[in-house]
């Protein structure tokens, strides 16, 4: 994790860094933190290796924290930024650049602990896999890759995100013991799980899925997959 702090004023760059050193190392967390005393220096190291955060302040000498934050998203739109300011006056135009939050000086130890969470819980993991056994093959399958299973005549069909079914024999339980954990999973009910990530709306008694494929849940679990779908499309809202 490469974490860059962006401020013409040295002991303002010193204390943050310190800062955040500090909640890294409670959470166990390697990050190389690189300072930058302008928009530009910051710019140019950014084009040679991209940042997985910045902390831009946005009154500097010139180039601002704004202005580079914009010439950054030209090429890079994966970076999280905070902006380091003295008021929030900026809000539509950093809201047209995705910025993650405003650190308002002076800040304390706890608005950088709580910062500190809200950017790791933004930085994507790997994603889970399982392990199949596909035509006397061990195969890894990631978890967003699975669309959704059914369990027929013995075997699971797990359609995927290649518009490839497998077929694996094994207990639905079995198959569905780690997928239940995972809040994008929903069992329709017997012999039946699906991916919420894939799933576009829940019309009627079935999700209509991504890939145009209908799901058909249980009547009685309508009101649960309702409610499970609008608690994911909320999660995954508030991750974007």
């Amino acid at each position: 994790m490469r974490i860059a702090i962006v401020d013409d004023l040295a002991a303002e760059r010193t204390l943050l860094k310190g800062r955040l050193e500090w909640q890294l190392q409670r959470r166990n967390v390697q990050a190389d933190i690189l300072e930058y005393e302008s928009g530009e220096i910051f710019l140019e190291a950014a084009r040679k290796a991209p940042f997985t955060a910045a902390f831009l302040d946005i009154y500097m000498d010139g180039m601002t924290g704004m202005e580079a934050a914009k010439k950054l998203r030209k090429t890079d739109t994966d970076c999280l930024l905070v902006f380091i300011t003295t008021s929030t006056d900026h809000a539509l135009e950093g809201f047209q650049v995705r910025a993650l939050h405003y650190l308002v000086k002076p800040f304390t130890e706890a608005d950088i602990d709580a910062l500190t969470d809200e950017l790791l819980a933004r930085i994507p993991q790997p994603d889970k896999y399982m392990e199949l056994k596909v035509e006397g093959s061990e195969i890894h399958l990631r978890y967003q890759d699975i669309v959704y299973a059914e369990h027929f005549a013995h075997l699971i069909y797990v359609h995927t995100t290649v518009q490839k079914t497998l077929a694996t024999r094994q207990p639905f339980k079995t198959f569905i013991a780690p997928l239940k954990d995972d809040t994008r999973f929903f069992v329709c009910g017997r012999g039946v799980i699906v991916n919420l990530e894939h799933a576009k709306e829940l019309e009627g008694a079935a999700f209509r899925m991504a890939d145009g494929s209908r799901v058909f849940v249980s009547q009685d679990l309508l009101k649960s997959a309702r409610q499970a779908l609008m608690e994911f499309l909320l999660q995954r809202g508030r991750m974007v």
